[in-house]
């Protein structure tokens, strides 16, 4: 600080104004150069209007009317470039805002994060999940032992088992086999009677035999 400053004071140099704020003046800005260009353009109008009445009749007015156009055209011209570098402006703020505001939310979650982490031990962490590890196994072990039926007389010998098998179906066989033998299971045969021949078919040969000893008889009597 100089001296003359120090002495009289000097000026206090104004705060910047936040990005919203400067957006926000920017934005207002913008609006009132976008009406003055309509403006413009109605003037311009208008004097282009001035200048076909007057251009037969009036040659001064019609020239000045056109060098009042002309005025208006610059200016217009002024305000566009003006508002191009407004809106390049007002653009990079809001760019710049949204990265700040990005930014501040990745701090705002590292910090979380970190305080979170300071409360835990890696190696804590690293035996808990051996215990659920542990854990789960032993509930596995008993959902299998828990599945798996309870097996009764898990002490007797199969083999044993097997020889008593073959032993009945041996003796199963043998019944079959005395049974064929002694025709116990031969299927009967129909009992059928007889054919009896009828009484006068039997006595026909007997008759016969009577003539034939006759006539014999009668021979030797004659």
């Amino acid at each position: 600080m100089s001296f003359f400053s120090k002495v009289f004071g000097g000026k206090k140099e104004a705060a910047a104004p936040s990005t919203a704020e400067a957006i926000q003046k920017l934005r207002e800005t913008e609006d009132m150069l976008i009406k003055k260009q309509d403006f413009l353009e109605s003037k311009i109008e208008l004097e282009i209007q001035v200048a076909r009445k007057n251009g037969t009749k009036n040659k001064r007015a019609a020239i000045q009317a056109l060098k009042r156009k002309k005025r208006y055209e610059k200016q217009l011209q002024q305000i566009d470039g003006t508002l191009s570098t407004i809106e390049m402006q007002r653009e990079a703020l809001e760019s710049a805002n949204t990265n700040t505001a990005v930014l501040t939310t990745m701090k705002s979650a590292a910090d979380a994060l970190k305080s979170a982490h300071q409360h835990m031990d890696v190696d804590q962490v690293h035996d808990m999940m051996d215990d659920i590890a542990e854990q789960q196994d032993v509930a596995k072990e008993i959902s299998d032992a828990i599945s798996n039926p309870v097996a009764f007389g898990q002490d007797v010998d199969e083999d044993e088992l097997e020889r008593e098998l073959e032993e009945l179906e041996q003796e199963e066989l043998d019944k079959e086999l005395l049974g064929v033998g002694t025709g116990e299971n031969l299927p009967a045969v129909p009992a059928t009677a007889e054919p009896v021949a009828p009484a006068k078919a039997r006595s026909k040969p007997k008759a016969k035999e009577e003539d034939e000893d006759l006539k014999e008889l009668e021979a030797w009597a004659s």
